[in-house]
């Protein structure tokens, strides 16, 4: 495997999702945006996506970054879940980040599952983009050479 020079770096890809019942996607959908326009690839992967589905959507895209996008009380055992479902494809090097309504214990508890970044409602749009540019490792967004 040889890397591109850095004058050749591919864009972050990133999955967005909603996991469980949630069919609110007004705020992934405006996420979504933010970061193309800041020169991401985002795979906006819709609504109601089991854990599986959502590691084999990582897998497929060689994804940097998974987002999460959750508004039920369920922020926790959902999450879990999609990190067993990670872990089972064997997809352990992504950044996972959740964004939604929660609460102070439950943000605790996701960072101790390994969530790296978590967003509730009124964070500006320029930290998400900055917290998902810091976030990722500088070799992953090298492209490989054919």
């Amino acid at each position: 495997m040889q890397l591109v020079p850095d004058n050749k770096q591919r864009p972050l890809r990133v999955v967005l999702t909603k996991v469980g019942l949630d069919g609110h996607d007004r705020g992934v959908k405006v996420i979504a945006q933010a970061l193309r326009d800041a020169g991401m690839e985002v795979i906006y992967a819709g609504l109601r996506r089991t854990p599986e589905d959502i590691a084999r959507i990582v897998l497929e895209e060689d994804a940097d970054v998974l987002g999460l996008s959750i508004l039920s009380g369920a922020v926790v055992p959902l999450t879990r879940r999609v990190l067993e479902a990670l872990h089972a494809q064997q997809v352990n090097d992504v950044v996972l980040v959740v964004g939604g309504i929660v609460p102070e214990p439950a943000r605790e508890e996701l960072k101790s599952l390994g969530v790296q970044g978590v967003f509730t409602p009124g964070t500006s749009l320029t930290q998400i983009v900055a917290y998902i540019r810091a976030s990722v490792p500088a070799e992953r967004s090298y492209q490989e050479a054919k």
